[in-house]
């Protein structure tokens, strides 16, 4: 996901002269090729991310389109307060990408785990919250993000995931898109779990179990009335994400599945609420936590045949 963000990045430069790029002396084989490109308009504003938030608040006041890029911890934690304050009370058109969603930095420890994220960011008024779920869909996001007004926070993968969308899809922040059709259930993947869920929804259709694959690349604002309308159907819904169970989609889902009168059947499937002390990769911590391939077919096989089969006393009243 990094190198389809800079490849458009760099493409997209090339024909619009208010684009910046500033890094907290980040991104070292990655921002390279935009640095020679256009080095004035780089700025690596050095282990100081309070300040580049402020850099990035005067440049976008001034008429620049501004994306400031960081490890996750760094750019949305570390200066909270200066997006809060800078961008989002001025609703200021700066686009914040966080590398690293998740437990992409395994093996740096919990201080570079990617846990709290969106619940933080979604928070913000002003501010728009989006997780591609491959390559194609950074691309689309940072395209869309150039004219897309006020702060946006774009959370990114690390290394070289692959493209999942089979074919070009129709991308637009605020609307999920439905990569798999299914009649059974309802499966909502946001960034860097879309390739699990995928490959979930394929073994249960070997299993004679039907799921819809839904890409929730936007968390905030949250589409919902494909939400209303999957719901409507009847068939379980789960949500997966490589974030804590508190605050990320299954919290946003919830709020609207509540509000909404449904009662169908949901489930969260998420870190748990609390820091992973274990260390290695990405898919040994994700199998620690129950986010593998196998341990989440095994949690909506055990949900699905927990549940009777009525769907129409699920669909309740959609208001």
């Amino acid at each position: 996901m990094r190198m389809a963000f800079i490849n458009k990045l760099c493409q997209l430069a090339k024909e619009d002269e208010r684009i910046f790029l500033l890094t907290g002396d980040l991104g070292f084989s990655v921002l390279e090729q935009f640095k020679e490109a256009f080095p004035k308009r780089f700025i690596n504003a050095g282990v100081a991310e309070a300040n580049m938030i402020g850099v990035a608040a005067g440049l976008s006041l001034s008429g620049k389109v501004v994306f400031v890029y960081s490890i996750i911890p760094f750019v949305t934690m570390r200066c909270y307060e200066q997006v809060r304050n800078d961008l989002c009370q001025q609703n200021l058109d700066v686009k914040i990408i966080g590398v690293g969603g998740g437990l992409s930095y395994g093996t740096a420890g919990p201080t570079h785990h990617a846990i709290e994220d969106i619940a933080i960011m979604r928070a913000l008024p002003n501010m728009t919250v989006v997780c591609p779920g491959d390559p194609i869909e950074t691309e689309f996001a940072v395209e869309q993000a150039v004219s897309y007004e006020g702060p946006i926070y774009i959370r990114l993968g690390k290394g070289n995931e692959p493209n999942v969308h089979e074919t070009i899809p129709e991308f637009k922040i605020g609307k999920g898109i439905i990569l798999k059709n299914g009649n059974d259930l309802n499966i909502l993947a946001t960034g860097n779990m879309l390739e699990n869920a995928k490959i979930v929804a394929d073994r249960l259709e070997k299993e004679g179990i039907n799921a819809s694959v839904i890409s929730m690349h936007t968390i905030k604002p949250l589409d919902v009335d494909l939400i209303k309308d999957l719901a409507y159907s009847g068939e379980p819904m789960f949500t997966i994400e490589e974030h804590s169970i508190i605050g990320g989609l299954g919290s946003a889902v919830a709020n609207i599945l509540a509000e909404s009168n449904s009662r169908v059947i949901f489930k969260r499937i998420a870190l748990p609420d609390a820091y992973i002390k274990n260390v290695g990769d990405q898919e040994y911590l994700r199998y620690l936590n129950s986010l593998s391939i196998e341990k989440i077919m095994n949690k909506i096989l055990k949900e699905i045949n927990n549940q009777p089969d009525d769907k129409a006393s699920r669909r309740g009243s959609i208001s």
